[in-house]
Order: structure tokens, then sequence, then C-alpha cells
């Protein structure tokens, strides 16, 4: 029977691993079919500690995971979890078919990135088109130059004032007339010289030259019907994220959006379950962020498990 089974491996995950193997845990990490979550995707990450030059995104897992290894954590990877019974404890998680025990559980499921649905943006991704300003902003390809926003709710409108620090403009396409965000920063994107809104639009096609970069978007007008094409370097898709925890719904306490909510620090509703990373967190959605949250669950599976030997 296992002590400690973590379910992802983005920094959330692969934290949980490290500070669960130094504890002498060892252990059992499963990594789903997207090895180093969301990060992977990202070209450079240029904001998470201890790297002033920047480090890749998928360099930066590869490190964390050998780091947890190095202390002890298993990595099974491309192993998914089927089923999850948390009725009693020892839990069992039936993985590729296999039943698996274990006496707690940390979920570090991270959530992906709502899409257009595209096939152009599928084809450009990492060509210009991406998902997270504070990852990718300041991208060389993006500097002085037109930059398209897509949605309009706090995310987009925090995407678009962020990106005002590298492009020549910015351009917010919403489908509706107004901001679905909060007032603050409705009025902040409003106020902002840079930023132009494209009211009741939404972007039917991602151009390009030969899927080597973006050059622009193709646009309907919702009202009217009529296309347009607005050129830019960049496209940055911000119309939410969808958790990754369809797997416990209905048995871990979560919002109307499958955000897992915490009971307290960590520890979720089933004693002995925990969570960490963008799975629960819905507000900060940072590497960061996550990896410490990653480290606060381990460390609440540790002392769990101290009381149930004590």
């Amino acid at each position: 029977m296992e002590k400690v089974v973590i379910i992802g491996t983005g920094c959330a995950g692969l934290t949980a691993a490290i500070y669960a193997a130094r504890s002498n845990l060892s252990p059992l990490v499963l990594t789903g079919k997207m090895p180093g979550g969301l990060l992977t995707t990202t070209s450079i990450v240029e904001n998470f500690p201890g790297f002033p030059e920047g480090v890749d995104g998928y360099e930066l897992m590869v490190r964390m995971q050998k780091q947890a290894e190095k202390f002890g954590a298993r990595i099974r990877t491309l192993e998914c979890v089927e089923a999850a019974d948390l009725s009693k404890n020892p839990f069992v998680l039936t993985v590729d078919g296999e039943k698996i025990e274990t006496q707690t559980v940390i979920i570090a499921t991270g959530a992906g990135h709502r899409h257009l649905g595209l096939e152009s943006e599928h084809l450009l991704e990492k060509k210009g088109v991406t998902y997270c300003a504070t990852c990718d902003g300041a991208w060389p390809m993006f500097r002085n130059q037109p930059l398209v926003v897509v949605g309009g709710g706090d995310s987009a409108c925090e995407e678009a004032v962020y990106l005002t620090r590298f492009a020549s403009k910015v351009f917010l396409v919403h489908r509706r007339n107004c901001l679905r965000a909060s007032k603050i920063m409705a009025e902040r994107v409003h106020n902002h010289s840079q930023i132009t809104l494209v009211w009741d639009s939404e972007v039917t096609e991602i151009l390009d030259t030969k899927l080597d970069k973006v050059t622009g978007v193709r646009l309907k007008n919702l009202k009217t019907c009529a296309e347009s094409v607005l050129p830019c370097a960049g496209v940055f898709v911000a119309i939410g994220h969808v958790p990754n925890t369809q797997l416990f719904k209905g048995v871990i306490d979560m919002d109307h959006n499958g955000y897992i909510k915490p009971k307290h620090g960590t520890a979720t509703n089933i004693p002995g379950v925990f969570v960490a990373g963008d799975c629960s967190d819905h507000v900060y959605r940072q590497a960061v962020t996550a990896a410490g949250l990653g480290c606060a669950a381990a460390i609440d599976a540790e002392r769990y498990l101290g009381g149930l030997c004590a």
C-alpha cells in the first residue's frame, strides 16, 4: 500500500513530490496524459525565481522531475487515473486497470485553457498563439507589435493591460458590447490609450504565412455578419480555464466552475485527500504559486500520516 499518491506533474505535483520524497514517504506520482502540465507548452518562462535568463518550460519541468526522483519519488509516465474510490481509507485508485491502495492522495491535476476551437489556433500555438500574457507577453516577437486579446472577463482585461508594456497596440476582441469584467478592471481597459475594444465580434480564423507566425486574425461582427481582417503579431486567448477535476465530481467539494474548494489549508472535505495548484486556484494560476501549494499539500499529507501513526 502507498503512503502518498500524487496525481499530476505540473509545478504543484512535482513540488509535492519533492517535499514528500524528502520526508521519506516515497510518493508515487502519476503524470496523466500531459507530463509536466501546461507549463511544458510555454517556450520561455521568465518569472520563475532562480532563472534570471529565463528557462524553457519543458526544461523546468524535467529538472523538477529529476529533483523529485533524486529524493525517491517514483514517476509513472502517461498513466491515468480512471476511477477513484475515496469512500474509505485506504483509498483505491484505478490506474490503467490496476488497483492502487493509498493512505493519502494529493490532487494536482491542473486546469486546461479554454480554446477557441479553431484549426488555425491549434496549428499556430507557440507561433504567436498563446494563453498566458504573464508567461509569454515579453517574447521578442511581440515587442512593439499590435496584439490581439480574445475575451471579456477579468482575465482578458488583465492580459490586455499587461500586454501594453510590450505591444504597440492591444486590441481586445469580445463577443458582446460590454465587458464581463469587474468594474475596476473594465475601467482600466476603457481608460487605457493603448487598448482598442472590438465589440460584438469573434475570431473566425487566425492568419499566418506558411504556418511560420501569426500575421493577423479574421473577425466576424456578430450583429452585422461583416468580416474584416485585423493585422497582429500575436493572439492571446483569455476565455477562461477548465479545471481537470471531472474524475472527482460529486465526491469532493467544488465550486460551480469545477474548481476544488479546500476545507482548510490544502485539505479537502475528505480526510487524507489534499489539493494543490490550478485545479483549485482560479485566481493566481502561476507556476510559483502552484509550487507553493504543492509544498503545502505535501506537508499537510505528512502531518496527516503522522496523526494516523500517533
